[in-house]
């Protein structure tokens, strides 16, 4: 049996993306899980999406980003004070929404030499779907922590994690995954 080398993604909670969703309590879930993530020896690896200004990344055809297009949003993201990374902590900054696409961050995993993925961001609908459904594809064990994650759809959300991502997912919540450690 292949041992578990994880790492713990902290994605999209930056200023411009938390601002539009319900995500105090995921906010508050994760701080707690990279404490203890990092008291393990766990590597952490962040997510945030954003473009150069004038967003020469956002095609016409991409629906999903033309508002922050419009808008001038996700020009030179970062991270929230109150999950901060630490000196050594790599920020990646993706230009679409999974991560694992068009950025460096498989090369960072593969240093840290996982083979095992802890989620954690907003949205459930968006970064972490698309994250799921690659790593997946790419071998990668997957844990999402349900209460370190949020969507603006309550239904969303829980169709997801229940319906869809269970499929490719171990689904816990933070209490469970620091006790495991």
């Amino acid at each position: 049996m292949t041992q578990r080398r994880s790492a713990l993604l902290v994605m999209d909670f930056q200023h411009d993306i938390v601002a539009s969703f319900p995500a105090a309590e995921a906010i508050a879930n994760t701080r707690k899980v990279l404490d203890a993530a990092r008291g393990a020896g766990i590597p952490v690896a962040y997510v945030v999406v954003g473009f150069r200004p004038g967003h020469p990344e956002v095609s016409a055809n991409n629906k999903g980003f033309a508002a922050a297009k419009a808008a001038g949003r996700l020009v030179e993201p970062s991270v929230i004070e109150e999950l901060a990374p630490i000196p050594g902590e790599p920020v990646v900054v993706k230009r679409r929404v999974g991560p694992l696409y068009g950025t460096d961050l498989p090369v960072i995993l593969s240093a840290f030499g996982a083979n095992h993925l802890i989620l954690t961001g907003v949205s459930t609908s968006g970064v972490i779907l698309s994250t799921t459904r690659l790593a997946a594809d790419m071998d990668f064990a997957i844990t999402i922590l349900a209460d370190c994650i949020a969507d603006n759809d309550a239904q969303v959300h829980e169709f997801l994690l229940n319906k869809i991502l269970s499929r490719q997912a171990e689904i816990t919540d933070s209490v469970g995954f620091i006790a495991s450690l």
